[in-house]
């Protein structure tokens, strides 16, 4: 059996050191590269070619939901699972959207981790049984189309929000992102427009409570 090529996104690094440690225990899974960056990891999909990534949601720059569209969309061959603490609807539904094939739950046992990879691989789509039936059924029954505020903003509007969240001035934004300031500042009033919030405060904290920025303690 050829070995399951696995990619690890995570920002905290006893997190991958430990996933790393128990990858490696499973029989015919290899674990081909390793970041804690949202950005790096897609580089890294496109050099390493793994089969599946486990990607954490919370990563600086650009987390884990925004990660896992562009892989999707750019390397259809490779396969996400999310990597999360939150079993709430919200975070569960933005990750299918983005169309991970996979959402485990952080406090699964390591035996549910190889039954998700395994099914991922596949072709299946693995849930933690954590995740209330209602949620799949909601997103399988195509009423989840409608995303909300922050669905409806564009992949670059969600970029610029986290980095804003982030402490990020315009001026960093714009060099990171290769564009011009007054790029950065239209993006930033129509995002604000959109989600109807006129302060950098409330940008702040709407990004916070959607899970595009942590607060570690």
């Amino acid at each position: 059996m050829t070995a399951l090529r696995i990619l690890l996104a995570d920002d905290h690094n006893l997190v991958r050191t430990g996933m790393i440690s128990l990858l490696r225990s499973f029989p015919d899974i290899e674990v081909v590269g390793e970041t804690g960056d949202g950005r790096e990891a897609i580089e890294l999909v496109r050099t390493l070619a793994p089969n599946i990534v486990l990607m954490d949601i919370a990563m600086p720059g650009l987390n884990g939901i925004e990660a896992t569209a562009r892989i999707v969309k750019e390397f259809p061959r490779t396969r996400v699972v999310v990597l999360s603490m939150h079993a709430d609807e919200e975070y569960v539904l933005q990750a299918l959207r983005a169309g991970a094939a996979g959402y485990l739950l952080k406090n699964a046992a390591p035996v549910e981790l190889e039954l998700a990879l395994r099914a991922v691989a596949r072709g299946e789509t693995y849930l933690s049984p954590e995740v209330s039936r209602h949620v799949i059924d909601e997103f399988l029954g195509g009423r989840a189309e409608s995303a909300g505020p922050l669905g409806q903003l564009t992949p670059r509007q969600r970029e610029i929000l986290q980095l804003i969240a982030e402490g990020q001035a315009t001026k960093q934004i714009a060099a990171r992102l290769d564009v011009s300031v007054k790029t950065v500042e239209t993006h930033r009033a129509q995002l604000m427009e959109r989600l109807g919030i006129h302060d950098i405060a409330g940008l702040v904290r709407y990004a916070i409570r959607h899970g595009l920025v942590r607060i570690d303690s």
